[in-house]
């Protein structure tokens, strides 16, 4: 028999073999929250050679960023039983790049030899969350203690790790992508971004991760604050992945009886949120039929985010306080009514997101503070609000493209957030909970985010962000967490919102003068100071707009960190109060 013939009576005698190999007919829902993992064996690599106990610590340190195999690139650097008792289901702490091991006294006496005591001495920066993997801000002095023991080969091993993962930043992001996940706001008409962290190390499991983390619902730090149109019960019929033809691929089950706006909903929450870690088109499915019949695909420019609900129109400029009246940013000149007049010698303003709405703080002759609330254009009757002085106002975005704003927010006197209500009446004041920054301090600025999910706060000339929960009695605001409390300090003047989750702050410290700050509080990047005047007095930013400044000096525009500061067409007063709409 020649080869050819053999290799064809082979082939023949396997194919019932292969024939009788069980395929499944039916794929069982797979709960999408019940992720596992899909790595197979890592094989890490070995400590250096002849590391002394201080390096071996180092390099422990760095190699713990990677959760490769279980962090099977750090438990090299342990005792095997050490390697079983090292808990890395602890949410990390990541501190930061320049840290220290140093050795104890008890590690240069007799025993040095065989045993060594090392202190691992650093800052935390914040801690990854579990199982949400949100950053949350954690900064303290880190002062641990590590035991490394020399074994019969001669290498030193680590026999008592510290407590959980620590990892140095450059680690944490060489091994962790910042992905942003979207829930909507409670009336469930804008889309709000809730940023988490996972691994990066397979670039086509994170839309799997990022399911994952959806179907978990909002972070804590945002719970109570958004909504998700995903209901828990849903599961997965099968993992997210490409499809044949390059769409990403969601196939889901037991979602619940859906209305034709839900499935909407649930279109526009996935493909924003896949837009990040993927280019492919998203299919979603229920029970393998589209979730809409009339379309299959999906992309950003397919769905409807709310986005134009949280931003002012390109056309409403913005206002700039000065000489106690209300100008507009464009060119210098009065708005209408008493308020551009000077009549009520305006300290501070604010215009709704629509444009119609105008909220002034006055202090009149009596020294006390009031506020006036109307439409532009118009006299601005006054709120029943007595105080001695009032924060810069802030307004609420309206439920609906052609509704008017209905709600604005002020702090009274340092410590009562009230939020002013449009009721049949004429304005009223009534309270917010806002014990979660009025323990803090006293609060001198509080910017609603332009969904009204988030307010920002300088409380005791520190910068806090924290999340507006509503019910149907009353409006909280929880989880206030201090971002950048090492670089800011106690030195902030003023902030407002770039984004719907950046926002740009202003200190006292020339160093820090102006800065972009993510409100999970990792990342911060400073615009320069070339051409003006410090301290910085006010800010006004705005998606895609410039960035507007007073100083010293005037009024002064950049759009990005890295760009020299230009001043403005017209010449304010130094010390006057810009601001975009919201």
């Amino acid at each position: 028999m020649t080869t050819r013939a053999r290799l064809l009576a082979l082939v023949v005698a396997l194919l019932p073999i292969a024939g009788c190999a069980a395929i499944p007919t039916q794929t069982q829902p797979k709960p999408i929250n019940a992720s596992s993992p899909r790595q197979g064996a890592v094989t890490a690599p070995a400590p250096d050679n002849d590391d002394d106990p201080l390096m071996l610590v180092r390099d422990f340190v760095d190699a713990s960023a990677n959760p490769n195999g279980d962090f099977a690139e750090a438990k090299a650097y342990l005792t095997e039983d050490a390697q079983r008792r090292w808990d890395v289901k602890v949410p990390p702490t990541i501190i930061e790049q320049v840290f220290s091991t140093v050795p104890t006294p008890q590690s240069t006496g007799a025993d040095a030899g065989s045993a060594q005591t090392i202190q691992l001495q650093g800052r935390r920066v914040g801690r990854l969350t579990r199982p949400d993997k949100a950053f949350v801000t954690e900064v303290n002095d880190l002062n641990t203690s590590v035991r490394v023991e020399k074994q019969p080969d001669g290498q030193w091993r680590i026999s008592e790790p510290p407590n959980g993962v620590y990892m140095t930043t450059a680690g944490f992001n060489k091994f962790y992508q910042r992905v942003t996940l979207h829930f909507y706001n409670p009336d469930f008409t804008v889309l709000v971004p809730d940023a988490r962290y996972v691994e990066s190390t397979l670039v086509t499991e994170i839309p799997q991760r990022v399911m994952d983390l959806l179907v978990r619902g909002p972070s804590d730090s945002m719970r109570g604050a958004v909504s998700s149109a995903l209901s828990p019960s849903a599961v997965l019929r099968k993992n997210v992945q490409e499809a044949d033809d390059g769409a990403l691929e969601v196939d889901l089950a037991e979602v619940g009886d859906l209305t034709p706006q839900a499935r909407k909903h649930i279109v526009a929450q996935l493909v924003k949120s896949f837009a990040g870690v993927s280019s492919s088109r998203v299919r979603v499915l229920v029970e393998g039929v589209p979730i809409l019949s009339e379309q299959v695909d999906w992309r950003q420019s397919d769905v409807q985010t709310g986005e134009s609900l949280a931003r002012p129109d390109a056309d409403l400029h913005g206002m700039v306080v000065t000489d106690g009246r209300l100008v507009s940013l464009s060119d210098g000149a009065p708005v209408g009514g008493s308020a551009g007049t000077g009549a009520y010698d305006v300290q501070s303003a604010a215009q709704s997101l629509d444009g119609r709405g105008i909220a002034v703080v006055s202090e009149p002759d009596d020294g006390a503070a009031r506020l006036r609330v109307g439409e532009l254009g118009q006299e601005l009757p006054l709120v029943e609000l007595p105080a001695k002085a009032l924060t810069r106002p802030t307004w609420l975005l309206s439920g609906a493209q052609d509704q008017p704003s209905d709600e604005v927010w002020t702090v009274a006197d340092g410590t009562n957030v009230v939020r002013v209500v449009r009721g049949t009446n004429g304005w009223r004041a009534g309270a917010v909970n806002a014990s979660a920054l009025t323990q803090l301090g006293s609060i001198s600025e509080l910017r609603l985010s332009r969904d009204g999910t988030r307010v920002a706060a300088v409380v005791a000339n520190k910068l806090f962000v924290g999340a507006v929960v509503r019910d149907a009695d009353s409006v909280t605001i929880r989880v206030a967490m201090q971002l950048q409390p090492a670089a800011l300090g106690n030195n902030v003047q003023s902030a407002d919102w770039l984004s719907q989750d950046v926002l740009v702050a202003t200190t006292t410290q020339g160093s820090q003068a102006i800065s972009k700050v993510y409100v999970d509080g990792l990342k911060m990047e400073r615009y320069g100071t070339s051409n003006l005047t410090l301290p910085v007095v006010s800010v006004a930013a705005e998606q895609n707009r410039p960035v507007v400044v007073s100083d010293q000096s005037g009024l002064w525009t950049a759009s990005d960190v890295g760009e020299v500061w230009r001043g403005v067409a017209f010449n304010p007063e130094p010390r006057s109060i810009v601001f975009y709409p919201g």
